[in-house]
Formats: C-alpha cells, structure tokens, sequence
C-alpha cells in the first residue's frame, strides 16, 4: 500500500487589532517564518483599528489576509429579528468571527496561536474542530500585560490608537461588552458612530420590543449631558481608588453609586485581544 501522505501543519494568528494579538504576532515573526496572520474584518471596526493593522502589516512585512462572513452585520440583525446582540446572545462573536475564522483553516491541520497573557485567568472564545489546536505562548513564556507593554513599546508598534482617548478594546463600535466611559468617549471622538450605534436601538420586528446595547439605558438617555457628567464622574472616582488601592492607601472617598456594568469587562475573547 502507499505511504500515507502527511498533512502540512499551517500555522494561524488572528489579529484583532488588539494589543495582546499585535504583540504576539511581533513577538512569533522571526520564530515562525510561516506564519498566516489574518483580520477578521466585520465593516464595523473603528477607523483606528483599521489604522493599527496597516501599519502592523508594515512592521510583519508579510501580508495580513482580511477575510469576510459573506454578509453584513445589518443582514445578520434582519435574521436575529432585530435582536441586538449582548453578553446572553453573542451570535455576533459567533457568525462574524469564530465562524469566518473556521471557514478559512477548512479542513486543513492549524496550530491557532492566542494571545492569552500570562497574568490571564481566562479560556477565550476557541474552536474546537478537531483539526485546529490553540496554543497560548505569552502563557507558556510567563509574558503578562507589562510584558507585552514592552514588546509593542520596543517595536516602535505602540498601542493601539483608540487608547489614547480611553477605549480598552478592539472590535466593533458598538460592543455592547464597553463600559458606559468608553461609549461617552466613542460619542467624543467618533459622534457619528454614536449616532451609528444609536440607530439601532429600535423596536425589532418579532414582538415590538426594543433591545438597548447598555442593557436597560438607550444610547439617547446615556448622551445627556447631565447624564455624561454623571459617568464621568464615576469614572474619575473609580480612577482615583484603584490608585489608592495600588498605593494602600486609605480610601478617600467613594464609589456609591456605580453599577456593575459600568464596571471593566473581560468581554469577548476573539474580539479584544
């Protein structure tokens, strides 16, 4: 009988646009020559996110492939019935990420390189097809957020643009996984993108009912500007007692009033790295 013909191996990063993933692709390029690096592309990235990728793409020297879901998110909004997507309906995590994802290795063997940190308790949104193995090299070697800090510092990469004006993540503009500081931000920085997101707070045609991406708070309440003020002000207290708890010292003041999801979230795996 012939001798079975061994399958090549392909070595996969996906990059977000994120920190973790940039610094990982930095961190692997002249350890695996071979790598494919791609971006999922959803069409509702901010335009730092797209600013990011170009100019990893510069530094990797090698050609990020953008693949697509083959639909548009509005699409995918009519077949939900106008279900805005949230941490209890992740659908888009799923159809726009994981499953494009899924489509581009095929049937082919993949060692699928995750940027997880070091100082992570976390899994992240993983395939488990049989013929994709995700290994975690920031885990492996001990390289935690200071770390990977470096790695983008001493690269001339940096971070990310859009934590210069107080995002955290990577993804789509209207994550529902933001704090309620960052959606005061996007309105700052990109208004018509605020206004973007929005427009999508309508009732969905199934029942009627209207899905809000800041779960029970329209976007048009959370733009008020007594309402902002608010935020901001919760925000700025929260700022000052974590560096107080850095520092052990004695809480100064208070943070009556602030909501668990105006708290930081770890958010979607496959979309915030």
């Amino acid at each position: 009988m012939p001798e079975s013909i061994t399958q090549p191996v392909r070595h996969i990063l996906s990059l977000s646009g994120g920190k973790d993933s940039a610094a990982l692709a930095i961190y692997l390029r002249d350890r695996i020559p071979d790598m494919e690096y791609i971006f999922h592309d959803t069409d509702k990235e901010l335009p730092d996110t797209y600013e990011y990728i170009d100019r990893l793409e510069d530094y990797l020297g090698k050609k990020i492939v953008r693949t697509t879901f083959g639909t548009t998110f509005d699409d995918l909004l009519r077949m939900y019935g106008g279900m805005l997507p949230s941490n209890h309906r992740r659908w888009c995590t799923r159809a726009m990420k994981l499953e494009p994802f899924e489509k581009y290795i095929g049937d082919t063997n993949c060692i699928n390189y995750v940027g997880i940190r070091a100082d992570e308790d976390r899994v992240g949104y993983i395939s488990h097809k049989p013929n994709i193995k995700a290994v975690f090299p920031f885990r492996e070697d001990g390289i935690d957020y200071e770390g990977v800090q470096k790695i983008l510092r001493e690269s001339g990469i940096g971070m990310p643009p859009y934590t210069e004006w107080g995002r955290t993540r990577s993804g789509c503009f209207f994550c529902f996984y933001q704090q309620k500081i960052e959606w005061v931000r996007l309105k700052q920085q990109y208004p018509h993108l605020y206004e973007e997101a929005k427009a999508y707070e309508k009732p969905n045609r199934v029942n009627g009912n209207i899905f809000y991406w800041c779960k029970d708070e329209p976007l048009s309440e959370l733009e008020k500007p007594e309402r902002i003020a608010e935020i901001i002000s919760k925000w700025e207290m929260q700022q000052i007692r974590q560096k107080q708890n850095q520092k052990n010292l004695p809480l100064v003041t208070t943070l009556a009033g602030l909501t668990v999801d105006e708290q930081p979230s770890s958010g979607c795996m496959i979309c915030h790295l």
